[in-house]
């Protein structure tokens, strides 16, 4: 479930760099999020301990928890969204990587044991994120700074999911944190932005596959699959989202990444294996 959810994450950012072509980030997400939440109505109809669910669907703590998820995903999808106006998807797939040094970092205020390798994979990835975004001059670009923000409440989204997956139905809550979402963006679009005639139905296609597979399955899989998974290993498994960002940008955006940004690419990536090794074994040959 985690490897499809990285997948399909990835090649969302091609899909959300697309649409923002006609209409902005926040109606962007606002309908994406709306259309993944109605999504799941029928499937939670549909399942055979529906009275379970309908029972559970308005209880207070589904209703806390999803608002509360929904605000984190809310800051994370908007900061993510505009600042993949200013960069390109591949490196907002792997600046959004990060999280996963991210995630045990949050755990340790929570007592979730971690290991000394996780600072060895913090400064790699640090090194690769210089390198990554390093244009000259000592100064983060401004989309790379707003992605880099929202890989920290991607983090806190996914810490978040692991306490309340142990206590509510996954469905109604994937459903209610979308619907949250979706509302929040929604209202700020119509705060701050000004859509031009006829631009939701040019960006219909990145909508739909944003709404449909990223937010209705992708992350109701995220969802289902954390209540087995630790918060940790999990994050491992969905960042590989950035790889499948790069390769969606190159093969659909044409986009493209000099030696110094592919190998510091190649850091982060480095770095966020490192946070998940146990232990490093050297054996010398017989």
């Amino acid at each position: 479930m985690l490897w499809l959810t990285a997948i399909i994450w990835g090649f969302a950012f091609v899909a959300q760099r697309a649409g923002m072509e006609h209409i902005g980030p926040f109606l962007f997400n606002g309908l994406r999020f709306m259309l993944g939440s109605i999504s799941l109505i029928p499937l939670i109809i549909w399942m055979k301990h529906k009275e379970k669910v309908r029972e559970q669907i308005f209880t207070r703590n589904l209703m806390t928890g999803g608002l509360a998820a929904g605000l984190v995903l809310f800051a994370a999808a908007s900061l993510q969204q505009a600042g993949m106006v200013y960069t390109t998807a591949g490196k907002a797939g792997f600046i959004t990587g990060l999280y996963v040094i991210l995630v045990p970092l949050l755990g340790l205020l929570v007592g979730q044991k971690t290991g000394t390798n996780l600072w060895i994979g913090a400064a790699v990835a640090v090194c690769g994120l210089f390198m990554l975004t390093f244009s000259g001059t000592f100064m983060i670009q401004k989309g790379d700074l707003l992605v880099l923000l929202s890989a920290f409440f991607w983090a806190i989204h996914v810490q978040l999911i692991n306490s309340l997956v142990k206590k509510l139905p996954a469905l109604p809550l994937s459903a209610m944190q979308f619907a949250v979402c979706g509302i929040l963006s929604l209202a700020a679009s119509v705060v701050f932005e000004t859509t031009l005639q006829g631009g939701v139905y040019r960006a219909a296609i990145p909508l739909l596959y944003g709404g449909l597979l990223s937010v209705g399955v992708a992350y109701t899989l995220q969802v289902v699959a954390q209540r087995h998974v630790h918060p940790a290993y999990a994050s491992i498994i969905l960042s590989f989202e950035t790889v499948f960002a790069v390769i969606g940008g190159w093969l659909i955006l044409h986009e493209s990444l000099t030696a110094r940004n592919l190998a510091g690419c190649l850091l982060m990536l480095a770095g966020i294996v490192i946070v998940q090794v146990r232990s490093f074994r050297f054996r010398l040959p017989r």
